[in-house]
């Protein structure tokens, strides 16, 4: 019956900085932060790390491996170990510190169709001098645009709703109205446009022969 008593629950146990090492590879670092002589810190810390570069073997073609050990054998011993470190010794606080919040883009949530990329290129586009290269490029960029808008939204589009959205998305500097060109016909997008009802059909036909067995 003590011995039932006496069950030692995770729950119960000191918290393990990496669990991905265990409990017991935990209680060797926590060996090595009590031994007072600093020599044999030393001997069983570059102990432990030759065991630690055994147990994770594919560690071993990523640059500064040895660096990444002995940083992670400090975490382990919550920096409190004392021992002579071929690395510069990563801080805390360091470690410990929150990186910076990514800034998502957020360009024109109004015509999300077209993707942020689109902007990106009009971006470029602007930024060159006008000239058959520009133009070529602007072109480009609204024959993409009609055919993300056919994708996502319907199965025709005037070119003129195009003209204008590609006008506000670069701030009236790309203006494609007032050209006597015409974009590509909507047929052609739509030539490789999958269709729902044939895809559902086929799927149905395949489900179909599966089920179906074969007489001879």
């Amino acid at each position: 019956m003590n011995e039932i008593f006496n069950l030692e629950y995770n729950t119960e146990r000191p918290h393990l900085f990496i669990p991905e090492y265990g409990r017991h590879f935990q209680k060797m670092v926590d060996h090595a932060v009590s031994i007072e002589d600093r020599d044999e810190r030393n001997r069983v810390a570059k102990s432990i790390i030759s065991v630690m570069g055994n147990l994770q073997p594919h560690f071993r073609d990523v640059p500064d491996f040895q660096h990444k050990l002995w940083d992670q054998l400090f975490i382990m011993a919550d920096f409190k170990l004392d021992v002579d470190s071929p690395f510069p010794i990563t801080s805390k606080e360091v470690l410990q510190q929150r990186p910076e919040p990514l800034d998502y883009p957020q360009n024109h949530p109004k015509y999300r169709f077209y993707g942020n990329n689109i902007k990106r290129m009009i971006d470029v586009a602007v930024s060159w001098d006008k000239g058959d290269m520009r133009s070529g490029l602007e072109y480009a960029i609204a024959n993409h645009m009609k055919k993300c808008y056919l994708v996502w939204n319907k199965d025709t589009v005037e070119d003129s709703v195009i003209f204008n959205h590609l006008k506000e998305l670069s701030d009236g500097q790309i203006d494609l109205a007032k050209s006597d060109e015409s974009l590509t016909e909507s047929g052609q997008f739509l030539k490789n446009k999958p269709s729902r009802s044939n895809n559902n059909s086929n799927n149905r036909g395949k489900k179909g022969q599966r089920g179906r067995k074969k007489r001879y």
